[in-house]
């Protein structure tokens, strides 16, 4: 009897992973940022018919895309029939552009204020009704319970950095700001009413730095001054976070100094626009 020959091991087959597309989810963006390209390829007004050829879309959507483009400013219509790139892309290109080089120009004097304080400092920008941290050097010995994470968001009346820009707010623009947020508080601490905001924001004009007593997390206090621009325009804040018991009013004037020289890294000189003003 002829012994049975064993079967043959099952090959095993390895799946090859997905392939993800690279194009947009909403077939609309795809097309609208197409447009943006065909348009960012030319130097003058480009006409409709040109567009469409180039991003092969149908006269009559690509038609309809660049209207609401229009009504959004990212596209301006020259004439009948003509468009290039609108003014709103540049704006929002120099807000970009503004905050990679305040965090470029701020990555080397943060790092010193830090070994000078041996606490934490952050840097942090506007984006509506709240600060964004946008970098940071960390104090391995902060003993804070909650350190926010670059990216993380925070109240504008609650923090040092928020303070600041509201200060350069007028009051209208400061009451509207209390209405849309109610000025929720989130410790003991937390400045809710807005004629005590109002107070603050004083204080800190008159100062010329801002404070954060625990408003936002219990136990942990900051100071927080400007950088500007060179158009003199507020970009960021520099701030100083500690625990409460270790916080000093010493390191004011570091806080400050280190502030200025970004600021001038960026093209501010505070002594030569006060001269102008005076002038």
């Amino acid at each position: 009897m002829t012994p049975s020959k064993p079967l043959p091991r099952p090959i095993s087959t390895v799946m090859a992973p997905p392939i993800v597309s690279q194009k947009p989810a909403i077939q609309v963006i795809e097309r609208m940022t197409a447009l943006l390209d065909a348009l960012a390829q030319q130097s003058e007004p480009v006409s409709l018919k040109i567009l469409s050829q180039t991003t092969q879309l149908h006269p009559s959507t690509a038609h309809r895309i660049l209207n609401d483009l229009v009504l959004a400013r990212m596209v301006d219509r020259t004439e009948p029939g003509l468009y290039q790139l609108g003014m709103r892309l540049l704006e929002l290109g120099n807000l970009v552009k503004a905050r990679l080089n305040v965090r470029d120009a701020a990555a080397t004097p943060m790092r010193e204020l830090h070994r000078l304080t041996g606490e934490t400092i952050n840097l942090s920008v506007r984006q509506g009704d709240e600060i964004v941290y946008i970098e940071r050097a960390v104090s391995e010995r902060s003993g804070m319970q909650v350190v926010r994470a670059i990216g993380g968001r925070a109240p504008l009346h609650l923090t040092s950095t928020g303070k600041l820009f509201l200060a350069a707010e007028d009051p209208r623009a400061v009451r509207s700001y209390g209405m849309r947020t109610g000025l929720a508080g989130q410790t003991k601490n937390s400045i809710t009413e807005p004629a005590a905001l109002e107070r603050e924001l004083e204080a800190v004009r008159k100062n010329g730095y801002a404070r954060d007593n625990e408003e936002l997390e219990l136990g942990v206090r900051c100071i927080a001054a400007a950088i500007r621009d060179d158009t003199g325009r507020l970009v960021a804040g520099l701030s100083i976070s500690a625990p409460a018991d270790r916080a000093n009013d010493g390191w004011v004037g570091a806080l400050q100094e280190t502030a200025a020289q970004i600021s001038s890294s960026l093209g501010y000189e505070a002594a030569e626009r006060a001269e102008t003003s005076r002038a």
